[in-house]
C-alpha cells in the first residue's frame, strides 16, 4: 500500500488483527536488539573512525583522548533521554520520526527547526558518505600504482568516475522501500566496519612493533615545527568537529528505533542497543586513534588508510579501502531512506489518487523474490543520488566536510532537542539544580559546535583554494 492512502474504520480493524500488522496499522515491526545494534554501530562507526589518529595529533595526548571520552559520554546520556520520547506522553501512540517526537514533545515550531537540522545533515551525511567512498576507491588505484612504481610516484587520479560508481550502485540500492528492508544491508555494513578498523589497528601495531617511533606529545602537534599557531587553532577545532562527528548517530536513532518489536517494550530494547553500540564503537575509537597517532606521531594523515600512512602490503590497504566502501554503500542508505520518506508521503498525501505516485509495478529479478518497482520512487531517488553526487564532485574534501558535519548536527539533535524534551516530560523545575545543569551542558554544546563550524567553513575555504583538479587525493 502506497504511503498515505487514505483507509476506512473497517480496513483498520481488520488490519489490526491480522499478525501482519501492529496494532496502529502500520506493518508489523520485526526489529530485535541485534539488528537494532547493527544499525546502531552502521550508523556511528563510520568514516570517522579514519580521522581519529589526525585528530588526537592535533589535540594532543590529553585533550585528544579526553574529547573521545567525553563525546562517547554525552551521546550515551543524552540518546537515553530520546529513547524515552519515542511514544506520546499523553496517548502512548507510536512517532515514527525525530520530528514526530519533537512535535509530539515540545509542539510549536521546534518540530520546524528539528526538520531543517535532521534532514540538512541527512543530505550532508550521504555527499560526505559519496566523498569518503570516492576517495577510498581512489585510494585502491594509487596503492598498486605505488607498489608498482614506488612510493614517491605521482600516481594522481580524479575521484569523479569513483563518484558516479558510487552513486549508481546507490541508485540501485535506493529502490528499497523503506527502513525496515535495510536490515541485511546493515548487518554487512557493520561487519565491514569492524573490518577495517581492525585492518587500521592491526597495521598501527604493525607499526609500532617494526620500532617506528615518531614525535607525539601531551599537546599534539608543535607550533612553529609542525603547524602555525593559527593552524594550531583551526585543526584543534577541526579535530573536535571530526570527533564529534564520529560519535553522532542521534538523528536515526528514532527511525531505528521505530523498526524494534513492540514487545518487550520498544525504550529498554534500544537502550541496550544504543548502551552495547556506543561502547563498542567507543573502545574502537580509543584503539584506532591512539595507537594511530603512536603510529604517527604528530605527521599523522587525515586518513590513515586513504592519506598513505601505510603503503604496505598493498593488498590488505586495498581490502581494507574495500570494506570502507562497502560500509559507506550501507551506511548511505541509512541516512537516505528517512528523505525518501518523508517526500514520498508528502507526494501521497498530497495526490492520493495519482497512480504516478501510488501504483507499483512487479519486476521478477532472476534468482530473487519478486521485487516492487513505484515509478515516482524511482526517478525521484535517481534524482536525489544524482544531485549528491554532483555536490561531491564540486567538493571533495575529507576533514572540513566531516567537521563541517559534527559541526552542524551535535548540538540540535544530539544534544539540544533531547535535554528540551526531557524538561519536557519530566516537568523539571525552572531554575533547580537538574534544569540549570541540563541548561549549562546544552549551552556549552552550541558553544564549541558554534566554534567548530566556524573552524569547518575556514577549512572549506583554504580547501577549495587549494584544490586543483585531478590531485584531489594526492
Amino acid at each position: 500500500m502506497a504511503i498515505g492512502l487514505q483507509e476506512s474504520t473497517h480496513d483498520v480493524e481488520i488490519r489490526n488483527s491480522n499478525p501482519k500488522f501492529d496494532d496502529d496499522g502500520q506493518v508489523k515491526r520485526t526489529g530485535t536488539l541485534t539488528t537494532a545494534t547493527a544499525h546502531i554501530i552502521t550508523a556511528v562507526i563510520g568514516s570517522g573512525v579514519l580521522s581519529l589518529a589526525w585528530a588526537i595529533a592535533q589535540l594532543g595526548w590529553i585533550a585528544g583522548v579526553f574529547v573521545l571520552f567525553i563525546f562517547s559520554i554525552i551521546t550515551w546520556f543524552t540518546s537515553t533521554l530520546l529513547i524515552d520520547c519515542y511514544r506520546s506522553p499523553t496517548t502512548g501512540s507510536r512517532n515514527y520520526t525525530y520530528i514526530k517526537v519533537v512535535k509530539a514533545n515540545l509542539g510549536g515550531t521546534y518540530y520546524k527547526f528539528c526538520g531543517l537540522a535532521q534532514y540538512g545533515t541527512f543530505i550532508g551525511g550521504t555527499i560526505g558518505y559519496t566523498v569518503t567512498a570516492s576517495i577510498s576507491l581512489a585510494a585502491i588505484v594509487r596503492s598498486n600504482c605505488f607498489h608498482k612504481k614506488g612510493h614517491n610516484a605521482g600516481c594522481h587520479t580524479s575521484n569523479n568516475k569513483y563518484i558516479t560508481a558510487f552513486a549508481i550502485t546507490e541508485i540501485l540500492l535506493s529502490q528499497i522501500p523503506n527502513f525496515s528492508k535495510l536490515a541485511g544491508l546493515s548487518i554487512i555494513a557493520a561487519v565491514m566496519s569492524f573490518a577495517y578498523s581492525f585492518i587500521g589497528l592491526g597495521l598501527s601495531i604493525a607499526e609500532i612493533a617494526g620500532g617506528n617511533h615518531p614525535k607525539t606529545s601531551l599537546t599534539g602537534v608543535t607550533i612553529g615545527v609542525d603547524v602555525t599557531s593559527s593552524e594550531k587553532v583551526w585543526n584543534s577545532l577541526r579535530a573536535i568537529g571530526n570527533i564529534a562527528v564520529a560519535y553522532t548517530y542521534s538523528i536515526v536513532l528514532v527511525e531505528i528505533q521505530d523498526t524494534l518489536k513492540s514487545s518487550p517494550p520498544e525504550n529498554l530494547v534500544m537502550k541496550k542497543a544504543s548502551f552495547i553500540g556506543i561502547s563498542v564503537t567507543t573502545v574502537f575509537y580509543m584503539l584506532c586513534g591512539i595507537l594511530g597517532y603512536a603510529a604517527f606521531g604528530n605527521k599523522a594523515p587525515d586518513n590513515f588508510l586513504t592519506g598513505f600512512g601505510f603503503y604496505e602490503p598493498f593488498w590488505l590497504i586495498d581490502f581494507a579501502n574495500m570494506c570502507i566502501v562497502v560500509h559507506l554503500v550501507g551506511a548511505y542508505q541509512v541516512f537516505c531512506q528517512p528523505i525518501y520518506h518523508l517526500v514520498e508521503a508528502w507526494f501521497s498525501q498530497r495526490w492520493q489518487e495519482n497512480k504516478f505516485l501510488t501504483k507499483e509495478y512487479s519486476v521478477k529479478i532472476p534468482m530473487c523474490r519478486v521485487h516492487y518497482v513505484n515509478t515516482f520512487r524511482l526517478v525521484w531517488r535517481t534524482a536525489f543520488v544524482t544531485v549528491t553526487a554532483v555536490i561531491a564532485m564540486i567538493f571533495p574534501f575529507f576533514n572540513s566536510v566531516l567537521s563541517l558535519l559534527g559541526a552542524g548536527s551535535f548540538w540540535p539533535l544530539t544534544v539540544y532537542f533531547p535535554i528540551e524534551m526531557f524538561i519536557s516530560r519530566a516537568k523539571i523545575e525552572r531554575f533547580s539544580f537538574t534544569w540549570i545543569w541540563l541548561k549549562l551542558l546544552s549551552m556549552v554544546c552550541l558553544i564549541i559546535s558554534l566554534i567548530v563550524a566556524v573552524a569547518s567553513i575556514q577549512g572549506l575555504v583554504k580547501d577549495l583554494q587549494l584544490f586543483k583538479p585531478f590531485s584531489s587525493v594526492s
